[in-house]
């Protein structure tokens, strides 16, 4: 069992990089695993266009693991039944497509990966709310909890984070235009008090390590 991780997808927009033959010459099955750091817009209108990309993951060798970025539309994905997979909750959007939910601890191949999805869309002043823009982009009271009592419950010990947002500390580095939000701040309390090997996150839409910050957008690593 393999385990790789990449940045935004954005529906079709950004989905060649799962093409290229670097990629897809290294012979994965469906016990591999392929995460997305958000952003991947899997489920969105609840109609044709989800069918259309859906295929499209789902005809692909692996299969595919996303936690939800700001665009996604929050409200289908809210109401999809939970299921219990690797010690988390998820949404299984196929056999082959599974959205990782917000403040879970899952161990996969015998790594613990704590997940945290969300972040604020800085564009939404030109998207339509309930069509193209969810104000559930961000978590909730109850999803910031859920989070601290799965990580304590975990003895605040994993081996890698995985969010579409960064910690505030890091903003700076990434990009210092971009505003903080309470997610980043909460995000900026979590790596003080967790202990973890690296965090990979999206949402920038640059490849860049910082620290134990791996920011993706088109790059495709090998977590372990």
């Amino acid at each position: 069992m393999s385990i790789y991780i990449t940045g935004d997808t954005h529906g079709d927009n950004d989905i060649m990089k799962i093409n290229s033959r670097k990629f897809t010459d290294k012979n994965l099955t469906s016990k591999d695993f392929l995460i997305i750091c958000g952003d991947a817009a899997i489920v969105w209108d609840g109609d044709k266009f989800d069918r259309y990309i859906q295929s499209l993951w789902n005809d692909k060798p692996w299969t595919t693991l996303y936690v939800d970025g700001n665009h996604e539309n929050h409200f289908i994905l809210n109401h999809l039944p939970t299921e219990k997979w690797h010690g988390g909750n998820v949404h299984r959007i196929s056999d082959k497509i599974i959205h990782l939910c917000r403040g879970q601890v899952f161990k996969i191949n015998g790594k613990k990966f704590f997940t945290m999805g969300g972040a604020d869309s800085i564009d939404k002043w030109q998207r339509i709310e309930g069509r193209s823009w969810w104000k559930e982009e961000l978590p909730s009271n109850e999803q910031y909890e859920e989070a601290l009592d799965n990580l304590e419950a975990n003895n605040n010990k994993v081996d890698y984070i995985v969010t579409h947002c960064a910690p505030k500390s890091y903003l700076d580095s990434i990009n210092p235009y971009y505003d903080s939000d309470h997610l980043n701040r909460f995000l900026d309390t979590v790596e003080e008090t967790t202990e973890f090997k690296r965090w990979f996150c999206g949402h920038y839409h640059i490849d860049k390590t910082i620290g134990k910050l791996r920011v993706l957008y088109n790059d495709i690593i090998k977590v372990c």
